[in-house]
């Protein structure tokens, strides 16, 4: 290319960046702290939401709460000119299922999808929990206002479709509130099958349990500092996969491990003011969250959530005991936190859904050589393609390389047993898939 055309070719790129950039503190600054409070504030009103709660009820119970979170979307949905389409999806749970499920349930979860235009049937998910519970998890008339666990992931993702419907994305963005998940993880469960079985291409869940509180247990205080959990390496496995990831490396570099990273890559980025954890395990020790019956199924998932739990406010009875205030109520959720982490979801729902898709095929070459070398499948919609490595004990990718529109580049200079590296796929406006860790081997 001529010196000139390569000139304004790179501007061009660079116009674009700036365009792109904008765009995601855009969707930040939209994010209304005002509007999530009004929906805990509703979401606390309807009593309990107990999975087996009052569903006839149009003020009190699960099933006024998610009849309200549908209405919502509907006019989240008009607002933007029918650009979300909204339903239910339920699954019959029999009554001794579990211990926890004491007669026959619908699980019903309430979703929103912003239809992509290139891609309409792949899907990046934001979830929230809509049922809460109090000591007893069989207890379903009691008092559970649940602001915290979990009407702020609800609100969140409440607002975060208020905040996306105005933009056009290439893949789908699926919005959802999942019930059932204090009973055992049921709304989940049935929307994975769900999703197997109507051939959904999932691109990964960003599932948003607790996002209200910053005032720990152990009287930490932080209104930046956040998790993102993620399993290392997906449960379905093969045998063939496991023994490859044993003598190659990617102990901690599955799929969700790789979404993990995307967050925490965008918004250090983005929200250089926020603190994102990335935490090496699937949840919280023993206990389980709402993307995990998507990583069951095989499909990425992450669990976004505060860094610092107030475990009186959780599962508890409304009460006062030794002086101590127990119970999920309003006042101990902080909004504009809640807006913080509805802001990471925004910008990571965006930046993926206007990404192309991951290279579904990247080898990697270069045993007892000196350089590193690589092949990956073409992406339609990709302009290029960037490489990128960290040292084995790294958590994070530190170090990129753009290659340009090619299929196949090799890294002088940078020996393979030093590194992990991984392959990512970039649009033309400069946002980028999540990293693909190299599944197959060449000389």
């Amino acid at each position: 290319m001529k010196k000139g055309l390569f000139f304004w070719a790179f501007l061009g790129c660079a116009i674009v960046g700036a365009q792109s950039n904008a765009r995601i503190y855009e969707i930040i600054d939209a994010v209304s702290a005002e509007r999530i409070e009004s929906d805990v504030a509703t979401l606390a009103n309807f009593g309990t939401r107990h999975t087996l709660s009052d569903t006839v009820s149009q003020t009190r119970g699960i099933g006024a709460a998610r009849r309200w979170i549908k209405s919502e979307f509907e006019k989240t949905s008009i607002d933007c000119g029918s650009c979300l389409e909204v339903s239910f999806q339920k699954n019959l749970v029999p009554k001794g299922d579990n211990d926890r499920i004491v007669n026959d349930v619908w699980v019903v979860n309430v979703l929103a999808v912003k239809r992509g235009t290139k891609y309409p049937n792949r899907y990046i998910i934001m979830s929230g929990d809509i049922d809460s519970r109090v000591s007893d998890p069989n207890n379903f008339t009691s008092d559970a206002p649940g602001a915290n666990d979990n009407a702020s992931g609800m609100a969140g993702t409440l607002e975060a479709a208020r905040v996306l419907s105005k933009y056009d994305f290439e893949n789908s963005i699926l919005f959802v509130g999942l019930s059932g998940e204090e009973q055992g993880l049921y709304g989940g469960k049935g929307l994975a099958a769900h999703a197997k079985e109507q051939g959904w291409e999932i691109i990964g869940i960003l599932n948003n349990d607790m996002i209200g509180n910053i005032t720990g247990v152990d009287g930490v205080v932080s209104n930046v500092d956040f998790r993102i959990f993620s399993e290392p390496v997906p449960p379905t496995e093969t045998e063939r996969e496991r023994r490859s990831r044993r003598f190659y490396g990617g102990e901690v570099d599955g799929i969700s491990r790789q979404l993990a990273r995307y967050v925490h890559k965008n918004v250090r980025r983005y929200m250089p003011e926020m603190n994102p954890m990335l935490i090496y395990r699937l949840d919280r020790f023993g206990r389980g969250g709402h993307h995990r019956p998507f990583n069951d199924a095989g499909f990425a998932g992450i669990r976004i959530m505060e860094a610092h739990e107030n475990y009186t406010q959780q599962h508890q009875d409304i009460r006062t005991e030794n002086g101590i205030a127990y119970g999920d109520v309003l006042e101990h959720v902080d909004f504009e936190y809640a807006k913080k982490l509805t802001a990471v979801n925004a910008i990571n729902l965006a930046s993926i859904a206007w990404a192309p898709p991951s290279p579904v095929e990247v080898k990697i070459g270069g045993i007892v050589e000196p350089s590193a070398k690589f092949q990956w499948s073409a992406v339609a919609g990709a302009i290029g393609y960037k490489i990128y490595w960290r040292d084995t004990t790294s958590p994070t990718w530190d170090h990129s390389r753009y290659v340009g529109d090619v299929t196949e580049y090799t890294l002088n200079g940078i020996v393979i047993d030093n590194y992990f590296f991984g392959v990512a796929a970039v649009g033309k406006d400069g946002f980028e898939s999540p990293v693909v860790f190299p599944n197959g081997i060449f000389r």
